[in-house]
């Protein structure tokens, strides 16, 4: 018996990878994760399945589901939105899993931070205005952040940044991020991305803030901010440069 932590994606239901949907359809236990899991994809679960919504669920009553799964000798989908590294909440389900002994893969998802990348239609690392992306967020009714990782701090690398579960807060943000990028930085909020109701706003620092809240955006959303979101002026990437030697690839 196993447990499959699998990265259900972003929103749309044929953006999980091939191996989740096939992990997904052998494993006779499934807990997702509520509505931030396409229902679309527990239709790949086999007809018996035992399917868990664990929305309203703490941290013991999964690992309850998990060990009662994994004594009865039956393998577990774990179905995450987005990819499970990143702010899943997944490590400290695995931290009691190697407590008890319970053995466990992880099955990886297009991360939202991507799949907004590509409603926006844009690279995020572009060749001499932008090579570094940070993902993050915000101390606000939450897990504090570790020392170091504040907006002021990240926001004096005047690199791309990422933040997840912000959108409620995008004042606060624009202000700590105008002293370092200013009010004409570029800024994006997609919400919901990838699904049919997904919504995508462009502007900059000085109105992003009043868009989202136009728009009633609250969560289910990233914010980007970062020079690259408007780049057009910039050198083409080594990668296809005539000179380069291609034999050296």
């Amino acid at each position: 018996m196993t447990v499959y932590f699998i990265g259900a994606g972003p929103g749309a239901a044929d953006l999980i990878t091939v191996r989740g949907a096939r992990t997904l359809a052998a494993c006779g236990v499934c807990l997702y994760a509520g509505s931030l899991v396409p229902r679309e994809l527990l239709a790949e679960c086999p007809p018996d399945a035992r399917l868990v919504d664990t929305a309203k669920m703490h941290l013991d009553e999964i690992v309850e589901e998990i060990t009662a799964a994994h004594e009865a000798g039956l393998d577990v989908a774990r179905l995450h939105s987005g990819d499970p590294s990143v702010f899943s909440a997944m490590a400290e389900q695995m931290r009691r899993l190697d407590a008890a002994g319970i053995p466990y893969e992880v099955v990886p998802g297009v991360p939202a931070f991507a799949a907004a990348a590509a409603a926006l239609k844009r690279e995020l690392t572009v060749p001499t205005v932008g090579q570094t992306v940070i993902l993050t967020r915000i101390a606000q009714q939450a897990t504090p952040m570790p020392e170091g990782e504040d907006l002021a701090t990240l926001g004096r690398s005047g690199a791309l940044l990422v933040l997840h579960l912000g959108a409620r807060y995008a004042d606060r943000i624009v202000s700590e991020l105008v002293p370092h990028y200013g009010e004409d930085c570029p800024a994006a909020v997609v919400a919901m991305a990838s699904r049919p109701d997904e919504i995508v706003l462009r502007g900059t620092l000085a109105d992003i803030a009043d868009q989202v809240k136009e728009a009633g955006i609250t969560k289910t959303a990233v914010i980007v901010v970062g020079r690259t979101l408007a780049a057009s002026e910039f050198r083409d990437s080594h990668l296809y440069d005539p000179a380069r030697d291609r034999h050296t690839c």
